[in-house]
């Protein structure tokens, strides 16, 4: 084997899906770039190819009983692979669905956080915030002796309290005391008070120090006598150190961990001046309370010991929303403002309201916000249970239905007026309050790491607000509502006041490390509470890459899908550098990409092709960055060499002029004059969700308008948070609550608000592209047109797989047929009696010659593409134009007949799209049509320069058709198209949610304070500059006619060749000590053959099974 082969992954007749028999040659230690259309076969070959067999390979080496919890992946169809590393997947998708899930959880940020508290934080005590520590008989006596010689050298009393048990006696536990030679004991009005509140004083000057016994008051001994019983007597300067020592420590001893410390004067008897008090637990002595010991599962939501008993540890309870219940606050009470009170079921309750109302003197004609406050609370809490016939209240009323939750439509009605707030008990902490007592760091650092916003106060904590900001450090939930940018620069700066032992050093390093690649990633305005369900593809992609980077795997496989998905361009060099480093470190980088800045930067740029579908599975260009721009052949090169544009270089890109109904000399001025000359906009004020910080937006109507900013700084608030539901709610759509805004005018310009998002259509298998376009309806007819149809009486209902008797009985027209498996995944299996074609044989011998010749049957039809259906059914006008939407968002190499749940989230996005580009039908004049406001959150998502230019179509299409376009976007060829730009910034998280400007992409270029802006001025140039010193090629010439069978590119992992741990090129294991291994150091050169050997029992398994295998196979699992 060859140099080059043995540092390459070689494939070999790669054919999955569309893929023709591929021949290739990837560089290990490299980072590869795939691209191509949409269609045309990368994640076939990155994703069902490379990574199913690197996986599939490496899992086969786990034990069976580890592989069954483990997903499988089909063996792909390919002649051979060799060279492949294990293989790991870091992908678009949002698998979470559960609300613990959070981005601390995701990147175990949270499990070494718990180590970190519980090894190193500092207690306050919940009642009087000082210090609770264990205190030494040591640092005892050298605080007693800091006292003393403040006071003058007094004497002093040491004494200890001794708790009488419930089943002795005082006079029994005296006598048990005597026996060991304590005989005094302080008793009367002058023994100290150690259960007394903080504030109060712990003795007062001229009272006995001799009396009886005191019985406590609260904490773990209540109602339990204890005795305060003397050690000692002595003025601590003449004192010798050894004495004083002897005495203290013998206090602690018997007095169970406390010992209490007294000033007193020169009578007899002496009084009481002064006492402190101290304890070697975690004990405040001042309030006598105790602490637990501190374990890591106290600081975890998602352990018993840790979670908030009253939510479990979610943050946030079910109840009853009152302002669904009252929906409206215009409505009197007699006008419905109760709107459950509404309806047969229980209009007695609005008569009982009515009538209790009229003798409580509430007025029952005036709107619910103007009524006072105690009327409403009277409405909502009521006087008391209906059987002492007052009023019950709304309470009540639901209380009375949870009772019988057990019927199916009161779960129904309760669902409808159901809401989750925060828990009451923890304030959404998730923690019990006790492990919110804890706190790490300085007070000047938690200043600086806060920024002026308030510390977090735990319910049951009696601490002002003036002494909660005085404490030093932060709490772990203060921790978890940091930005992760602000967490980053807390922990880089912070110094724990004792020494640090090695594990605490070690965690430390790791926390400060696993924040510093959140950052680099461009996640820096996530917080670690945030909920991992709330989060967008692309970050929980860019999360998981910083996993990947804590693990420190080497030699491993990566295969990304576009880790571009929601940056922006100014954060895109981040994203570079840290897949940089995981290569560096010796891993190979396979990644899914169409953002030119990443593809420039790769080591290698394979370009699938020529076309999507059937035209696609083709390598087109495999090369250099530098080579594939001067490649003719490549159209991915043609378009970053920038021969080839998605849009015109200048002015606005998307033309509409008279067919969008403006004047001729609008037109002729471009988008500035003819959004400044327009006076229909969308105007929504004052919003101040999350971030925004109480914006004004004004957006123009019937216009392309893009939403920018870099990431975090409040786009998706701004349009899915605020302006979506608020334009539902004010066409009486039912909608969450929307954000907080002041007001929104322009809303009756348009007839509707539509979001097309990447979410799934449905789950049903039965959903295709035909029937969601409406296409299949009119191909149903023309095979029920046929005279063969006609003479069996065949309807177009008999062509439907859904329904009718045309559909298989023994599927019911799915083509499969479903087994649910006891403790395995469900199997799928083609259904026998159609064979998976949906349809009985007799309904199959009906046929239909198409325009291009070939004769099919309704089944034959569902397997075509996109592509061949529109050329098949060319001659029937009524289907062409209602596959027409298809091609024009660049769907067409699907299948007509694909279920749509297989559809990736692009594809789905794009199917919405051309759903409503064939309800647009045609043009309209844009001064008599209203039309509708479409919303996109990056459709560019998953496309090509190519698919760019025909999404820019299909929204001229929209906008011709009289509708409005608002689109979140960061990519730079559909900001160019923009006819107007509404950049919010400047920076992510608290430091965004500010309009930094709004206008034409002309006017944002000039804006120095706008990233967006200037990264539109440096795009603009580098298209004007073309592709410098790359000369253009001569011919068009296909760059596979003169390639070799395989694709070699050169090798890429001599760099990382070496001997030693000292060029990165060994497995360094550091003071390994499982078993009997005695802190030892080792390094494993990598690939070497490496034998390791000794007497038997000398821990030669312990380190290369237990140790080695054992940490390689859990940090692939992570």
């Amino acid at each position: 084997m060859t140099d080059a082969s043995r540092d390459a992954i070689l494939v070999r007749g790669a054919r999955q899906n569309n893929l023709k028999s591929l021949d290739l040659d990837l560089p290990l230690n490299a980072l590869i770039v795939v691209t191509g259309v949409s269609g045309s076969g990368k994640s076939s070959l990155v994703f069902d190819t490379l990574y199913a067999e690197g996986q599939r390979r490496y899992v086969e080496t786990f034990s069976p009983y580890a592989r069954q919890f483990l997903d499988r992946m089909d063996k792909p169809q390919v002649e051979s692979i060799s060279g492949i590393p294990p293989a790991i997947a870091i992908d678009q998708t949002n698998p979470v669905r559960t609300s613990r899930s959070t981005v601390g959880t995701m990147t175990e940020l949270n499990d070494h956080l718990k180590l970190l508290f519980a090894r190193a934080a500092a207690l306050f005590c919940q009642r009087c915030a000082r210090p609770v520590q264990r205190d030494t008989a040591d640092g005892i006596y050298a605080d007693v002796l800091a006292h003393a010689r403040e006071a003058g050298d007094p004497r002093l009393l040491v004494s200890f309290p001794v708790v009488v048990p419930g089943n002795f006696t005082v006079e029994e536990v005296r006598e048990l005391l005597t026996r060991q030679g304590y005989t005094r004991f302080l008793e009367g009005p002058g023994a100290p008070a150690p259960l007394a509140p903080p504030d109060a004083p712990a003795g007062g000057a001229g009272k006995s120090a001799r009396g009886a016994r005191k019985r406590t008051r609260g904490g773990r001994g209540s109602g339990l006598e204890v005795l305060e019983v003397v050690q000692d007597r002595m003025r601590i300067g003449g004192a010798e150190r050894g004495r004083v020592l002897e005495s203290l420590e013998a206090a602690l001893r018997v007095g169970r961990g406390r010992v209490n410390v007294h000033r007193i004067d020169e009578g007899d008897p002496p009084a009481i001046l002064e006492t402190w008090r101290y304890s070697n637990q975690l004990h405040c002595a001042h309030c006598d309370l105790s602490y637990r010991t501190p374990v890591p599962s106290q600081f975890s939501f998602n352990s018993p010991l840790g979670a908030c008993e009253s939510c479990r540890g979610f943050g946030r309870t079910i109840g009853i929303d009152y302002g669904l219940v009252i929906p409206d606050d215009t409505r009197s009470l007699r006008g419905g403002a109760v709107k459950p009170w509404q309806t047969k079921s229980y209009e007695e309750c609005q008569e009982d309201l009515e009538r209790f109302a009229k003798l409580r003197g509430v007025a029952l004609d005036t709107p619910w916000r103007e009524l006072p406050a105690e009327a409403r609370r009277w409405v909502i809490e009521g006087e008391g249970p209906w059987t002492k016939k007052v009023w019950y209240g709304v309470q009540r009323f639901f209380a009375w239905l949870e009772t019988r939750a057990y019927k199916m439509h009161v779960r129904v009605l309760l669902s409808r007026y159901r809401a989750y707030t925060p828990c009451s008990a923890c304030d959404g902490a998730r923690l019990k309050s006790e492990a919110l007592l804890w706190r790490i760091g300085s007070g000047d650092l938690a200043g600086q790491a806060l920024g002026g916003s308030p510390r977090f106060r735990p319910r049951g904590v009696e601490w002002s607000p003036e002494t909660l900001a005085a404490l030093p450090g932060l709490s772990i939930h203060d921790l978890m509502l940091l930005p992760v940018e602000r967490s980053h620069e807390f922990f880089r700066k912070l110094t724990l006041p004792r020494p640090l032992d090695e594990a605490t050093a070690l965690l430390l390093a790791e926390i400060r490390t696993r924040l510093a690649y959140l950052v680099d990633v461009g996640l820096g305005y996530l917080t670690l509470d945030r909920q991992s369900r709330t989060l967008s593809g692309g970050e929980v992609q860019r999360i998981n890459l910083t996993t990947a980077l804590g693990t420190s795997l080497v030699n491993t496989l990566f295969v990304l899908d576009e880790p571009s998905i929601g940056l922006h361009p100014r954060d895109m060099q981040r994203v570079i550098g840290v897949m940089k480093r995981l290569r560096d470190a010796g891993n190979s980088l396979v990644v899914v990409e169409h953002d030119p800045q990443i593809m420039l930067e790769a080591d290698r740029i394979l370009d699938l092709g020529p076309g999507a579908g059937e035209r696609g599975g083709e390598i087109v260009f495999f090369g250099t960055p530098a080579e594939i721009r001067a490649s003719s052949g490549s159209l991915t090169g043609q378009y970053l060499a920038g021969r080839r544009m998605v849009a015109p270089r200048t002015g606005p890109a998307l033309d509409r002029a008279r067919t969008a109904g403006a004047p001729a000399a609008e037109a002729a001025g471009g988008g500035v004059v003819a959004v400044a000359r327009s006076n229909r906009w969308l105007e929504l004020k004052g919003a101040a969700e999350h971030n925004l910080k109480n914006i004004d937006v004004r957006i123009p109507l019937k216009r392309l308008v893009c939403v920018t900013g870099v990431s975090g700084s409040g786009k998706s608030t701004l349009v899915e948070d605020v302006l979506y539901p608020a334009l539902l709610k004010y066409r009486g759509r039912p909608t969450e609550a929307p954000g907080r805004f002041a007001g929104l005018s322009g809303a009756e310009l348009i007839d509707d608000v539509v979001m097309v998002d990447q979410s799934r259509i449905g789950r049903t298998t039965r959903s295709n592209p035909a029937s969601y376009v409406g296409a299949f309806d009119a191909i149903r007819a023309l095979f029920a047109a046929e005279p063969a149809a006609q003479e069996r009486r065949y309807s177009a209902g008999t062509f439907s797989f859904n329904s009718g008797n045309g559909r298989c009985p023994g599927c019911s027209g799915n083509g499969f047929e479903h087994v649910e498996m006891q403790f395995l995944s469900d199997v799928y299996l083609r259904c026998p009696d159609c064979r998976g074609r949906r349809y009985r044989d007799e309904v199959l011998e009906i046929r239909r010659e198409g325009a291009d010749g070939r004769r099919c049957s309704i089944a034959d039809v569902l397997e075509l593409t996109v592509t061949e259906a529109r050329a098949f059914f060319a001659d029937a006008p009524e289907v062409a134009v209602r596959l027409a939407p298809l091609a024009d968002v660049g769907l067409e190499y699907v299948k007509v007949g694909q279920p749509v749940p297989t559809l990736s989230g692009g594809e789905a996005q794009r199917l919405k799209l051309a759903g409503h580009l064939a309800e647009a039908g045609t043009v309209l004049s844009s001064t008599t049509h209203r039309g509708k406001l479409f919303l996109f959150d990056e459709p560019t998502t998953g496309l090509h320069f190519e698919d760019v230019a025909k999404l820019l179509r299909a929204f001229r299409k929209l906008l011709s058709a009289g509708h409005s376009l608002l689109v979140i976007e960061h990519n730079l060829d559909v900001i160019r198209a923009a006819d107007w730009i509404i950049d919010l910034g400047p920076e992510g998280g608290d430091r965004g949610g500010e309009i930094l400007c709004a206008g034409t992409p002309q006017e944002i270029r000039a804006e120095a304070r706008s990233f967006t802006g200037q990264a539109l001025l440096a795009y603009e140039r580098s298209l004007g500059a073309g592709a410098p010193g790359v000369a253009p090629s001569a011919g068009h010439e296909d760059p596979r006619a003169a390639a070799p069978p395989a694709l070699v590119a050169e090798p890429e992992a001599a760099r990382y060749r070496g001997g030693n741990g000292r060029d990165g090129h060994a497995v360094i294991i550091h003071k390994a000590r499982e078993h009997n291994l005695k802190n030892i150091d080792v390094e494993i050169p990598r690939d070497r053959f490496t034998v390791i050997t000794g007497v038997s029992g000398s821990g030669k398994s312990t380190l290369a099974f237990d140790i080695l295998f054992n940490e390689g196979q859990r940090r692939y699992l992570e």
